[in-house]
């Protein structure tokens, strides 16, 4: 296993951390789950490829580019949407994210079926550090703020929210746009990594695979979906030596934290300085109550 390898597995579980965080904003923090995130990565994909193609934009602007294309999209997708409660959401986003595939598969514009080739390979392990942090110091900062509790107010009480004067519909579709965004810049990171998109890279899977990070690392835990990202992003390639049976393997880990674990591997807490050393502290009260005991 050299560092080429090392280094590619690095580069796309930065590319996943990236969706994953805006998801962990809609669904761990506003608790709207979406079936459809795969459908913004798509358009955030074509439209950066497109501009850095056609228009030699640089990387930078395409991507904030389609990460803006796929947040406007999200805007009229919720004020479809938002309004329907519980599973008719999840419905309605999976249709989106079906759509937005079929459509992309037959404007020959971006490819059609055949896909979108050509695209400069400038993704690399450093871009995608720097954007990755950035993405986490603005989401951090957003779950902060005023608003970032109004949104976790919306997922543990919608009615009471809006009785207390929190505009909840207003809250979904910003966290809805914001959430785009990250996705829509990670679809654009994803198309200059591979040289080549194709639109059933953006199937129903890809979308799922998103929700199955963010409940596995623990909802409303930015942590979580950092670890969760990297470490189900890294397994089926650690289990590649079982050729066919590594997804298999996959599953049953993914299955195991969830009956073991369903609050996910964090569960809502954060990896901090002060958590930290409050964990060493419990640690240091604990040794001194057994060595006082067993004196």
């Amino acid at each position: 296993m050299n560092w080429f390898y090392i280094q590619g597995i690095l580069i796309l579980s930065g590319i996943n951390l990236l969706a994953v965080l805006g998801l962990s904003l809609l669904t761990g923090f506003t608790g709207l789950f979406s079936f459809g995130h795969a459908g913004f990565m798509a358009i955030g994909g074509y439209v950066a490829a497109i501009m850095t193609l056609n228009f030699k934009t640089p990387f930078i602007i395409s991507l904030l580019l389609g990460g803006f294309v796929a947040s406007l999209v999200s805007l009229i997708i919720g004020k479809l949407t938002l309004n329907l409660k519980g599973d008719y959401f999840c419905i309605a986003t999976l249709g989106f994210g079906e759509a937005i595939r079929l459509i992309l598969d037959n404007i020959q514009y971006f490819g059609g079926a055949r896909g979108l080739a050509g695209i400069p390979m400038k993704t690399n392990l450093t871009n995608v550090l720097i954007i990755n942090i950035v993405g986490v110091i603005i989401l951090a900062n957003i779950i902060r703020s005023r608003h970032g509790r109004n949104m976790k107010a919306i997922r543990e009480e919608e009615m009471a929210s809006e009785i207390i004067g929190i505009n909840v519909f207003k809250y979904k579709l910003i966290s809805l746009a914001i959430s785009a965004a990250y996705a829509g810049i990670a679809g654009g990171m994803l198309a200059h990594y591979l040289g080549f998109l194709q639109p059933r890279m953006f199937q129903l899977i890809k979308s799922t695979e998103l929700t199955i990070i963010v409940i596995f690392g623990g909802l409303g835990s930015i942590s979580g979906s950092i670890i969760g990202a990297l470490t189900l992003t890294a397994l089926p390639e650690i289990l590649r030596t079982f050729s066919q049976w590594r997804l298999v393997v996959y599953g049953i880990a993914v299955i195991f934290i969830m009956i073991s674990r369903p609050q996910g591997l964090m569960g809502g807490y954060e990896i901090t300085i002060d958590n930290i050393k409050r964990f060493f502290k419990k640690v240091f009260s604990l040794n001194k109550k057994t060595e006082t005991g067993a004196d």
